[in-house]
């Protein structure tokens, strides 16, 4: 199971959800290494916002489950290269996702719930795409990337802005 030890309740609850990204629409799981449940990712197409997000595009999340998921949220972020598949991915343009990938949304952090699953998160991601009208990064993004840990979920987020 990778470098992690996971709780059963964990590792079954994990590959439940691997299943239903089988019928996802613009989402595809990728596993890697079907034994580690450690590093997963999630593919994201934005389907209806072609002037901001072509189609053809491909978006790639990092996801690393805690070893008591679904009680801990998970790590998530967008990635620029994955050394697994050798190939390069740009980070999306937001309001609320940061040049290193990070993604200020509250059901990552201070808003997860145990009832949250990696597909429900993958399209609330995706919808947060899909709804989006402005092409450009958070106001503070030189700052935030200058100082970031590279585990997003180590940063003190605040929430004030749910209209974009």
């Amino acid at each position: 199971m990778g470098s992690k030890t996971f709780q059963k309740s964990a590792v079954k609850r994990l590959y439940k959800e691997l299943k239903s990204f089988e019928s996802a629409d613009g989402l595809a799981l990728v596993q890697p290494n079907t034994d580690d449940l450690s590093v997963l990712y999630i593919d994201i197409k934005v389907l209806d916002n072609p002037k901001i997000y072509p189609v053809d595009e491909t978006y790639r999340l990092v996801v690393n489950p805690s070893p008591t998921y679904p009680f801990d949220a998970p790590q998530i972020k967008f990635i620029k290269y994955d050394r697994y598949s050798d190939t390069s991915f740009k980070i999306p343009i937001h309001p609320h996702i940061y040049s290193n990938g990070h993604i200020c949304l509250n059901i990552l952090y201070d808003g997860w719930s145990p009832a949250n699953t990696l597909h429900s998160i993958a399209i609330s991601i995706q919808s947060m795409l899909s709804g989006n009208t402005l092409t450009i990064r958070p106001t503070d993004d030189g700052d935030y990337c200058s100082r970031a840990p590279s585990n997003p979920r180590l940063t003190r987020w605040v929430f004030d802005d749910d209209t974009v």
